[in-house]
């Protein structure tokens, strides 16, 4: 629940409104690959079609209207122009049949040209906004992307580190879905300004659910 509504969290980072038949999903991060290339920086270049791989899972499972991406779906304000053929097409084919929202993040903050769908800076779903970068100020519910929050758990046999959506019921931050994305994990001093001292959950992603994960469970990067 966040703000009173209700959504799936599921272990792909998406989340889904049942009500609005609407899949959220923050941080894709499309060509990271080719954007450290051009600056020197050699990584595998396979991350556009992992990425978009696991996008048209969860759009298959769900079969949501509208698919809400909650910024930095690019890597950088060029990166869509680098998209391959196969992978443009493939993008194309998940967007097949419904709508499609763009939300601008600091990395893609203009609209990307060619591509299907409409571009905003917001968008809403009951009392929630939906953002890129989450606000200290917001006076109502909020989920946003923008940190890559990962969790590192506790448990019997020694310490995980995940992925997780960061929540403490008003408030939301979602985990990056790209698959270069990286992430921060939840006790650094970014998210201090977002929940403050109140109680908040780890949902930790696993290979097939989500586990709620108490933040005394959860420790700091050594």
């Amino acid at each position: 629940m966040v703000a009173g509504e209700r959504f799936l969290a599921d272990p792909s980072g998406a989340l889904f409104h049942e009500g609005e038949r609407a899949l959220l999903v923050a941080d894709l991060h499309l060509e990271k690959g080719s954007s450290f290339a051009r600056r020197g920086m050699l990584l595998p270049p396979y991350d556009t079609g992992a990425t978009l791989a696991a996008l048209a899972d969860v759009v298959r499972r769900y079969a949501p209207r509208l698919v809400v991406a909650l910024g930095d779906s690019f890597h950088d304000p060029f990166a869509a122009a680098r998209l391959s053929d196969a992978d443009r097409t493939v993008l194309a084919a998940i967007q097949h049949g419904r709508d499609w929202l763009w939300l601008t993040g600091n990395h893609d903050p203009l609209p990307h040209e060619g591509l299907i769908g409409s571009v905003s800076a917001e968008w809403h779903v009951g009392p929630i906004v939906l953002r890129h970068e989450p606000q200290t100020d917001s006076g109502t519910g909020e989920i946003a992307g923008h940190l890559h929050p990962v969790a590192r758990v506790v448990g019997t046999s020694g310490t995980t580190r995940r992925r997780c959506f960061v929540s403490d019921g008003l408030r939301c931050v979602m985990p990056a879905f790209g698959a270069y994305a990286g992430g921060l994990n939840i006790h650094h001093a970014a998210f201090t300004p977002l929940f403050g001292t109140r109680s908040r959950i780890a949902h930790a992603l696993g290979r097939d659910r989500v586990y709620a994960v108490p933040i005394t469970r959860c420790i700091a990067d050594g």
